[in-house]
């Protein structure tokens, strides 16, 4: 089994958003409230400088967004998001997914990736990118309401360019 990843199609649209919005409507990882519609995930992911997807024998299974993080003299660091349908974690689709994404920095211009609010139980992406190298940077408390309405703290992680 191998994970391959690259740039998406508007073809894929339709089986991208139902991943995005599973991850959305756990409430569990995502800052975003609503699900997305297919139009609305067109506008969306064509709006990221990247959006790549990752296939397995010929099935999405997975997809990320790259943006810059901030805007101006803030634009050079990355921001992403990743989604990987729950039929499949736990099966190196994200860590294809973040691998990929951090070989894209350079060449789309970004000096490092910054994630700016990593939910304090989502474990497995933090040992994820534990893992790739990334640097936690610190913590904020309270930082994430989740679908039961809880607080959670949020973690701040950046990964240089390589």
């Amino acid at each position: 089994m191998s994970v391959k990843v690259r740039p998406y199609q508007p073809a894929d649209i339709a089986a991208m958003t139902p991943i995005w919005n599973e991850v959305v409507e756990a409430a569990q990882a995502f800052p975003q409230v609503d699900p997305l519609t297919e139009a609305e995930a067109a506008d969306f992911f064509a709006s990221q400088t990247l959006t790549a997807v990752a296939e397995i024998d010929g099935s999405l299974v997975g997809l990320y967004i790259l943006h810059p993080n901030n805007v101006g003299r803030c634009a050079h660091i990355a921001n992403a998001s990743y989604a990987v349908s729950s039929s499949w974690r736990g099966h190196g689709v994200g860590e294809a997914l973040v691998r990929h994404c951090l070989e894209q920095l350079s060449t789309l211009g970004f000096t490092g990736l910054q994630f700016n609010a990593v939910v304090a139980s989502n474990t497995g992406a933090i040992h994820l990118y534990e893992k790739l190298g990334f640097t936690r940077i610190g913590v904020i408390p309270s930082g994430f309401r989740n679908g039961k309405g809880q607080l959670e703290d949020i973690i701040i992680f950046y990964h240089g360019a390589e």
